[in-house]
């Protein structure tokens, strides 16, 4: 096993500045964003991205996988006070997030340097958190029992592709799906 040796201090914050710069300019242009752009935004040369990031896979990859881990981790701060509120604030969260970020799922599983769907794959992960939430929620009867976390990962990730590059109409009809299409006045 190869010996990796620790970022120094000015390396860790150069690779956090990466990382945030890509994530920010990916989610604004797209998964084609230059490096150079990257490297700029973030205040350093291309050699060091390139130090840090030997391609744009690798970079790609991790903020991906970053921005997966930091929604998953506003979930389980959630209280659980009102869990079919917080259900649907998680879901849009989750909506808006794969929507806002042009490409780049899509980017990571083809081309040359492609990693597969299951070394990608963080939705184990969502699954899980959607779960819990589905599980709080179910035990207040606040969503309708034959309602799975598959089945909300299924709604949120198909209306995401649907409405890639809009943000906002994925929130819209996300709250249209959730809230169902029938008037209050609508009788049986």
């Amino acid at each position: 096993m190869k010996h990796v040796k620790p970022l120094r201090a000015d390396g860790r914050r150069n690779r956090a500045r990466l990382v945030a710069a890509a994530a920010e300019l990916v989610a604004k242009h797209g998964a084609q964003v230059s490096l150079e752009e990257i490297a700029r935004r973030a205040g350093v040369g291309s050699a060091t991205l390139h130090r840090h990031f030997p391609s744009r896979q690798a970079l790609l990859e991790v903020v991906f996988r970053d921005g997966v881990a930091q929604l998953c981790a506003r979930a389980a701060a959630l209280p659980g006070e009102e869990p079919a509120a917080e259900l649907a604030a998680w879901l849009e969260e989750l909506t808006v997030y794969t929507a806002a970020n042009r490409g780049l799922s899509t980017a990571l599983l083809t081309g040359p340097d492609a990693i597969s769907a299951e070394e990608l794959c963080c939705s184990g992960l969502v699954l899980e958190v959607l779960e819990n939430l589905v599980a709080r929620a179910s035990s207040v009867g606040a969503i309708h029992a034959s309602a799975t976390a598959k089945d909300l990962m299924l709604l949120a990730n198909a209306i995401a592709i649907a409405n890639e590059d809009d943000p906002h109409t994925a929130r819209r009809v996300l709250r249209l799906a959730l809230t169902g299409i029938r008037s209050t006045r609508a009788h049986g």
